[in-house]
């Protein structure tokens, strides 16, 4: 059922003139800041092989891209993930989901794989501009891997923090701020606070998808990108369960 309402979801995605204009401005922005690092790159390479220890193509042009794509996600997901429940509820249709032979869970999961796929594709594409270096020299996999399990990492807590916060309101433009405001919030994190001993330092997403940017991964990273999703996962669950039990 897991997969029914996923794919259900997923066509719904494609079939919103939103989600295109979203898929077709990020894959213009993320082609141009490509095709920059790029052009900077060939510009500066006589001075970067002088140096004794240059960076490849991959760390100026790769990482870049996908420290980009991370910031043009944290504005699209919201974008994305405000209609999932709040437009369910201002249609008067949520009770009708929730009246129906599946399980809370289901829907959840249901709908949070639809939109990770639907995100995917973005991340595929990303993914394919960056291997096409591979056609003018040689590129680093190990760095190209590492930034796309953070990025798909890192889209997965922003759509489940999303999904939660569309649960609670039946305004879609709400969920969407609210959205935004709490992921950029957590994106900034490390920025506003100044002790590194700081204990809230660890809930900063910029300090734990850095390392996956830089081509290394943390099995500590990996669990704070999976008990985040999973914790909102799970309240998106009983939020949908105390409205069940209100009929």
């Amino acid at each position: 059922m897991i997969r029914t309402i996923a794919w259900k979801e997923f066509r719904s995605l494609f079939a919103s003139p939103l989600a295109w204009v979203i898929l077709a401005v990020i894959q213009l922005i993320l082609a141009w800041v490509f095709l920059f690092q790029l052009s900077q790159y060939m510009d500066n390479l006589p001075r970067i092989q002088q140096l004794a220890n240059p960076p490849g193509i991959t760390e100026i042009v790769v990482a870049a891209l996908f420290g980009f794509a991370a910031i043009l996600l944290l504005m699209a997901v919201p974008l994305l993930t405000m209609r999932l429940f709040s437009e369910e509820r201002r249609n008067q249709t949520l009770t009708l989901l929730l009246s129906a032979p599946v399980s809370t869970t289901e829907i959840v999961l249901g709908k949070f794989v639809g939109l990770l796929s639907f995100l995917a594709v973005m991340l595929g594409l990303c993914l394919l501009m960056s291997a096409s270096l591979a056609l003018g020299g040689t590129i680093d996999w190990g760095l190209i891997a590492a930034n796309s399990l953070g990025l798909l990492l890192l889209v997965g807590a922003f759509a489940a923090l999303g999904l939660f916060i569309s649960s609670l309101t039946q305004h879609p433009a709400i969920a969407a701020f609210a959205t935004f405001g709490a992921l950029l919030l957590l994106w900034i994190l490390n920025s506003l606070l100044q002790d590194p001993n700081q204990p809230l330092l660890y809930l900063s997403m910029m300090k734990h998808f850095d390392g996956f940017n830089r081509g290394l991964i943390d099995t500590t990273d990996i669990a704070y990108f999976l008990l985040f999703a999973a914790t909102f996962l799970t309240l998106t669950v009983r939020q949908l369960d105390a409205k069940r039990l209100q009929g």
